[in-house]
């Protein structure tokens, strides 16, 4: 037998036999499995999630389901084929063995695999302190429990809400308290909101938007301690500069933590900012070596890319998501020389008070920033980032029919600042500093994260670049 059809007969046994569990059961684990029945995988499929929910999608729940438009229980995921698995919702992976192909649960149970899926995601941070946390009125927003209940505590008209964090969930969250005509306020300890993912150039932008609408917005300033009444409802939050602000609603709005604490002891490359990848999704262990039997995908998993100096990026994006695990589950399924890469163009959007915002590339790995079209004034404009002369991100508010554009010029390489589209050109044209944070500086972290070249991530300058 010649050596492409051995190949070849080893890839028809693995579809045919092969033992394939997904750790995630969410929008990456979902889709990645209807991925590999579509790639003709017919073997036994697991797909363990810690939540007791089917997939369901996250998006709406700042949104919708806030305002009251949706159930929380109303945003499962549509299925696009039947994935014919044993799903095990409500007990979570704790651990990962490698020598013997094993997944651990929580309840103690093994499960047994020859290609295992790391689809984990993120969850929540919480308020650190755990008595504070605990005071009844203290939220998080992650899952649609979550969701479901903030949406209650809203719909029963708090005096105020406090949101801490002003990243895009907390911005979203104070754009829905203000639709529903409900006081709210937000602390942020960085200069404007949205500032670790846009600068500080466009934060400033979203810092009048907010206040126009009548949010109390304090930048620069932590919350020191929540404080409650005897019944335990917290009714106070005490900020950093001596002020205090009477809120009876608090959210905790203070990034995510990617799910990897049960592969401790695996040796592979995970840590704070997620697990090491390839661009084709197949893990590193601890020393930089890729697996053949473990994949990463949706917003746990990191890979070098391209256009961004192959530095390592987590991205916590619905496309993202969907993309890698299309991507993964073919590679899971098939041998070089046919493995796919996943080199997605980063894209993210945001609904808030009255303006679509949309973005293109990793704004954070640029250091200059410049306004290409339409009138800021306005709230309606399209803005493009730049490093070392070449354009590498663009964002727009209220002007997303011209992201193709800058789209094509990004993964192109094209200049910086990039060519005018001809028409609709802003007053001000000229490039500026985008206004990132310092790398250490309190702040939200980014959709998008670079987090360094080496997989393990265990050196403490990996921190979003400029």
């Amino acid at each position: 037998m010649t050596v492409p059809a051995t190949v070849a007969e080893v890839v028809r046994d693995f579809k045919a036999n092969g033992r394939i569990v997904i750790v995630g059961a969410s929008l990456a684990g979902l889709r990645a499995a209807e991925a590999l029945r579509e790639e003709g995988f017919s073997g036994p499929l697991t797909l363990i999630g810690d939540e007791p929910h089917e997939p369901y999608d996250r998006p709406p729940l700042s949104k919708q389901v806030l305002k009251g438009w949706v159930p929380a229980s109303h945003t499962k995921l549509p299925r696009l084929r039947d994935v014919e698995a044993q799903w095990r919702l409500g007990v979570a992976a704790a651990g990962l063995d490698r020598a013997t192909r094993n997944v651990r649960l929580a309840d103690g149970e093994q499960v047994p695999y020859d290609r295992v899926l790391i689809a984990t995601g993120t969850r929540a941070r919480q308020w650190p302190n755990s008595a504070e946390a605990a005071l009844e009125g203290v939220y998080t927003l992650r899952s649609c429990d979550d969701a479901a209940r903030l949406q209650q505590a809203l719909a029963a008209r708090p005096s105020r809400v406090l949101i801490i964090g002003a990243g895009f969930i907390g911005s979203e969250m104070a754009s829905v308290c203000r639709e529903l005509d409900i006081p709210v306020t937000v602390a942020e300890r960085g200069s404007t909101p949205l500032v670790g993912a846009l600068g500080g150039v466009i934060g400033e932008i979203a810092a009048e938007m907010q206040r126009d609408h009548g949010v109390d917005l304090r930048c620069g300033v932590g919350v020191s301690s929540l404080e409650g009444d005897a019944d335990g409802h917290v009714r106070r939050a005490r900020f950093s500069d001596g002020t205090t602000v009477e809120a009876d609603v608090v959210v905790a709005s203070l990034g995510s933590i990617r799910n990897v604490e049960w592969l401790e002891g695996s040796g592979l490359a995970a840590g704070f900012w997620g697990v090491g990848c390839d661009a084709g999704g197949r893990a590193f262990d601890i020393n930089g070596v890729v697996t053949d039997s473990v994949y990463v995908a949706g917003d746990v998993a990191r890979a070098p890319h391209v256009l961004y100096e192959y530095q390592f990026l987590a991205m916590e994006h619905w496309d993202n998501a969907v993309l890698g695990a299309e991507a993964v589950a073919h590679n899971m399924v098939n041998l070089e020389p046919d493995y796919r890469p996943h080199l997605l163009l980063p894209g993210f959007w945001s609904g808030q008070f009255g303006v679509n915002i949309k973005s293109v590339g990793v704004p954070s790995f640029g250091d200059e920033i410049v306004f290409t079209q339409g009138s800021v004034k306005e709230c309606r404009f399209a803005a493009a980032y730049g490093r070392r002369g070449r354009i590498v991100a663009a964002v727009t508010f209220n002007h997303s029919r011209w992201l193709e554009y800058y789209a094509r010029l990004i993964e192109e390489s094209g200049p910086f600042p990039p060519p005018p589209p001809g028409w609709d050109l802003p007053e001000d044209t000229k490039p500026r500093p985008a206004e990132f944070p310092e790398p250490g500086v309190p702040t939200a972290i980014p959709d998008v994260v670079l987090t360094g070249h080496d997989p393990s991530g265990r050196r403490a300058e990996f921190r979003p670049r400029r």
